[in-house]
């Protein structure tokens, strides 16, 4: 089921870049088997207690990005949280799903991701273990019950992300940042760190090619990011927002937007992007 709120992105199959260098097909087939290998691995990595385990768990994500043929490259503090045990609200941009392991590649987080992912072979089943709260994009119902649990991990101290745009972009096309989990923030009290992640290859160019957009299947994705030749993961974590400069959601919204488009568009892009139609946007 739809509705006038559902997000929305115009990015498709022709955002895609074509032109991007690949591996080989033996090594693209290596990349696929290392990462099964370290995908099941994790399943007892999430079993790990005590102190160590956010380390561990830190190193594993970013295990698994090389093994999917992907490199980490964060600018700005190592960690979400200034503050350890004070809780804050992560957000970000949405290009992939490879967003989630280069965000826990920085500090592992609970998340909120759209309901399908829980049904995804073993990454699911890692992601679910990984504490990620669901979100049913289609019953606006259950909408105020996921913002005050948001809240309620917020006020415990938990490092809670968020994708402010609702879906997928292609990463050099963007969309508004939706208001409505930004309450979680308001109602906790507690700041909002606001992140961009950038898709590039080891020369620098831009890339669209690890989107997940359109009509992509998940293994059609992965499969195209485990041909990409030198995929670089850039995280850019910018400065907390401090509770009290935005009095409603919206104003957070609008001002963690501000603060993100200035790094993700900073810099004129080497890819062209054919976007098929004009976003509509809606706030809630």
């Amino acid at each position: 089921m739809t509705h006038a709120w559902m997000p929305h992105s115009p990015c498709g199959d022709g955002c895609l870049d074509r032109s991007a260098p690949t591996v080989g097909a033996l090594r693209a087939s290596f990349r696929l088997v290392a990462a099964a290998t370290v995908l099941l691995c994790g399943l007892l990595v999430l079993l790990l207690r005590g102190a160590a385990r956010e380390t561990v768990l830190r190193q594993w994500f970013r295990v698994l990005l090389r093994a999917f043929g992907a490199r980490i490259d964060v600018h700005g503090p190592d960690r979400f949280q200034e503050t350890p045990g004070r809780g804050v609200l992560v957000v970000s941009n949405h290009v992939s799903w490879l967003d989630e392991l280069a965000i826990d590649g920085v500090q592992p987080i609970r998340m909120v991701a759209k309901r399908d992912i829980r049904d995804w072979p073993v990454l699911g089943r890692v992601i679910t273990a990984a504490r990620t709260v669901y979100l049913d994009r289609e019953r606006l119902s259950l909408l105020p019950g996921t913002v005050a649990e948001l809240a309620g991990a917020l006020r415990d101290g938990a490092a809670v992300g968020i994708h402010a745009e609702g879906t997928t972009w292609c990463g050099l096309a963007s969309g508004g940042y939706r208001p409505a989990l930004f309450q979680s923030a308001l109602d906790a009290g507690v700041p909002v760190r606001p992140v961009v992640l950038r898709y590039r290859l080891a020369d620098g160019t831009s890339t669209t090619s690890p989107a997940f957009v359109g009509t992509d299947a998940l293994f059609d994705s992965i499969r195209r990011v485990v041909r990409l030749r030198g995929l670089v993961v850039e995280v850019h974590v910018l400065d907390e927002i401090a509770p009290g400069r935005a009095g409603t959601r919206r104003e957070l919204a609008a001002l963690v937007q501000r603060e993100a488009e200035r790094v993700a568009h900073g810099t004129t892009s080497r890819v062209h992007i054919a976007l098929t139609s004009t976003p509509v946007e809606v706030e809630r």
